[in-house]
């Protein structure tokens, strides 16, 4: 949606009490309106405690109740006022809740930013009224919030009951999307505590509610559904929070495109799009992201079941050979161990499967559990001390249909509820398909106290995937929250006297030198002669370049000679390099000749700069294959050296620094180490820089060099 929303976070104790008021006023309530009906139907049906008074201009009985022609004639104060009256009476109403002394206004009202420029000037007078008279504006142009943990419910769309309270915070930047969401959340048993249908963030924003959900008892995950992330540095700052705290962060991050992209002059900016870098982003500060909305509540719902997992080694049990074979695969695909089950495992496996069921990992007890519906239970109990496992995985769903005498079916749904509270391990239940739970299958689990079941192999083993990495990272977090950050000397930033747009290899390569990064020895010579000399002190053979600033990629000009092993050779090379800058129109500076360097692997690193979330890092397979490629791992600046690690380990092509057939292995302490020297020097040059890359760097085994460079300015 549009937004107009300011850089100022609200207030924390106003957020606080916008979600939790004791009285609401309906303001433009009318029998006419289906918004009106639901609003106030659901403040009645879901159990809102306080008064709800109903404001219209008539003061005729609306919705079966007397109303108040003017806010002024409410017979108390009151702590909320939902708006909805015509947009071109927005203003005025706005005064008369301030005069009131009403502190909080949800405004359904629509016709603001999202609709242009004339919208967005309105939205802004709105916005500084409310800042001169003290309100606090959820809106305009969203649906309300849903607090159930409080049975607070100003929304503007019908809700069914049951309305689950639960530990799921919900934050939408889609009016549309909210009642859909609930209504899957609802159907897989999943309980929010709040959820919030942001509208156009004109003063309460995303990053607001966050904070709220960040303090609040009642929530212990969060799920975002983003458009756009207004406020990244208070986003960044909230997530990073949320995974100290163990509070999970799951998120969708709609808007794949392009069309934002930035500066593609050099290599590093056509791989850096958009969408990449969000991944980067929300990769490094803890926020897992998913592309549905199923995967958002069931994520969601499995973390606020198990809080971190402690590892990544599953065992799991079934009545299913191929729910087995399903669960392997997927497994593979998310990450999750599945390793062999110890020898006295399998011994206690033996004394309670028929002897025709598989004593593996995943276990499957086969279909005579309808003559031995305690079949499960044992293996789970056999399985539950395995030292190799670090949580378990029950494949069983909630009944659907209740047959005429219930009381067997919760009973032994009740023994197994028992046995599942006291596994040694975390246990997670998964269904094999993703359906609803059943009004029946939902009063088993109230009265037996069964846990959330995961929906169906496939987004189960997504969710367990995503929850086992968020698990890491909060390990992490907790482990680097303790630790005495080290002492660091920074070396003194050698600044250029003249910073100009573009600065090619050899201007470059001598700036990356002086601050520390190693770069593959270079002379710059001015003539054919002393180009010959040059090589001749450097040793054959040698590599002639063109040393020009304006020229990006100096091969697709014919700026570089390669393989020279002798001094007529060399002085041709100079001469064709020169010509051919010349010819295109560069600012020649002559020919730079360096040593000739020979196998090892070539990697990209560069730097840019994203407009919302500021430097970006990008590391990857590099030379002239790097777009074919397309090898790269992203990392949002700052960057530590372990951060440049896990990037380097994560590329495609990681394989190649163990050495394969026979090839030096590369030494990754010394590639991290000259990676991370180029991320603190572009986050010590910060804005004046716009772009930097290093393409290749070579590293043959402990030598890693720049070979190539080029820095672009930002132009004051």
């Amino acid at each position: 949606m549009a937004s107009s929303a300011g850089s100022t976070s609200s207030d924390p104790g106003q957020v606080r009490q916008l979600f939790n008021p004791r009285s609401v006023a309906l303001i433009g309530a009318t029998d006419k309106s289906r918004w009106s009906w639901s609003i106030f139907g659901n403040l009645k049906l879901h159990g809102f405690a306080g008064p709800v008074y109903l404001v219209n201009p008539r003061g005729i009985p609306v919705h079966g109740q007397p109303s108040y022609a003017r806010v002024a004639d409410l017979p108390e104060p009151v702590d909320l006022a939902f708006v909805m009256v015509p947009t071109s009476a927005v203003l005025s109403v706005l005064a008369e809740v301030a005069d009131a002394g009403i502190p909080s206004v949800v405004l359904l009202t629509s016709g603001f930013a999202e609709v242009g420029a004339e919208g967005a000037e309105l939205e802004r007078q709105v916005v500084d009224l409310a800042r001169r008279r003290g309100l606090t504006i959820l809106g305009p142009n969203g649906n309300g919030y849903i607090n159930a943990a409080a049975a607070i419910t100003p929304y503007g769309l019908p809700i069914d009951k049951p309305l689950l309270s639960g530990p799921v915070g919900v934050v939408l930047q889609s009016g549309a999307l909210a009642s859909s969401v609930l209504t899957f959340a609802q159907s897989r048993n999943v309980g929010v505590s709040l959820l919030v249908s942001m509208g156009n963030e004109s003063m309460v924003s995303m990053t607001d509610v966050m904070r709220y959900l960040i303090d609040d008892e009642a929530t212990r995950v969060i799920a975002l559904f983003i458009e756009s992330v207004r406020r990244p540095d208070e986003f960044l700052a909230l997530a990073r929070e949320a995974l100290a705290k163990g509070k999970p962060v799951v998120a969708i991050k709609v808007g794949r495109s392009q069309a934002g992209a930035r500066v593609a002059r050099a290599h590093t900016g056509s791989l850096v799009g958009d969408d990449a870098v969000v991944d980067a982003v929300f990769r490094q500060n803890g926020v897992i992201r998913v592309d549905s909305l199923e995967d958002l509540i069931i994520t969601a719902g499995l973390l606020a079941e198990t809080g971190p997992l402690p590892g990544s080694r599953f065992g799991f049990i079934t009545a299913s050979g191929g729910a087995s074979e399903i669960i392997a695969d997927r497994a593979e695909d998310e990450g999750i161990e599945i390793p062999e089950f110890a020898p006295e495992t399998v011994e206690r496996l033996r004394r309670v499967v028929p002897e025709f069921a598989a004593t593996q990992n995943p276990v499957d007890v086969t279909g005579y559990i309808l003559i031995n519906r305690d079949l499960m239970r044992n293996a789970l109990t056999a399985v539950q001390d395995d030292p190799g496992l670090d949580a378990l995985v029950l494949v069983s769903d909630l009944p659907r249909t209740a047959p005429p005498d219930p009381a067997p079916i919760i009973e032994m749904f009740r023994q197994s509820s028992e046995a599942l509270r006291h596994t040694a391990k975390p246990l997670i239940v998964m269904g094999n398909t993703l359906t609803d739970i059943t009004p029946f299958g939902r009063d088993v689990a109230s009265q037996t106290g069964y846990p959330g079941v995961l929906g169906g192999i496939h987004h189960g083993l997504t969710a367990l995937g995503r929850a086992v990495r968020w698990s890491a990272l909060h390990r992490a977090a907790v482990q680097e929250g303790a630790a005495v950050p080290p002492t660091r000397t920074e070396p003194e930033l050698v600044l250029p006297d003249q910073v100009g747009s573009s600065w090619s290899e050899h201007r470059a390569a001598r700036f990356l030198a002086a601050h520390g990064i190693p770069v593959v020895p270079s002379a710059l010579v001015t003539s054919p002669e002393q180009a010959a000399d040059t090589a001749a002190a450097v040793g054959y053979p040698v590599v002639v370049k063109l040393a020009a600033d304006g020229i990006e990629h100096k091969s697709d000009i014919g700026g570089v000679k390669i393989g020279l092993g002798r001094a007529a050779e060399v002085r041709a090379a100079y001469a064709d390099v020169v010509a051919a800058g010349r010819a295109a129109g560069a600012d020649v500076q002559g020919a730079l000749v360096q040593p000739q360097r020979a196998g090892g692997i070539e990697l990209l690193v560069g730097v840019v700069t994203d407009p919302a979330w500021g430097q970006v890092l990008a590391v990857g397979l590099g030379g002239v294959w790097v777009e074919i490629l397309a090898d790269t791992a992203l990392s949002v600046l700052p960057v530590d050296r372990a951060g440049v690690l896990r990037a380097l380990r994560s590329l495609r092509g990681a394989r190649l620094f163990d050495g394969p057939r026979g090839t030096a292995k590369a030494d990754l302490d010394a590639v991290a180490d000259a990676i991370t020297a180029v991320a603190d020097l572009a986050g010590r040059l910060g804005d004046r820089l716009e772009a930097l890359e290093i393409n290749p760097l070579l590293v043959r085994g402990s030598q890693v060099e720049a070979l190539d460079a080029l820095i672009t300015w930002r132009q004051p």
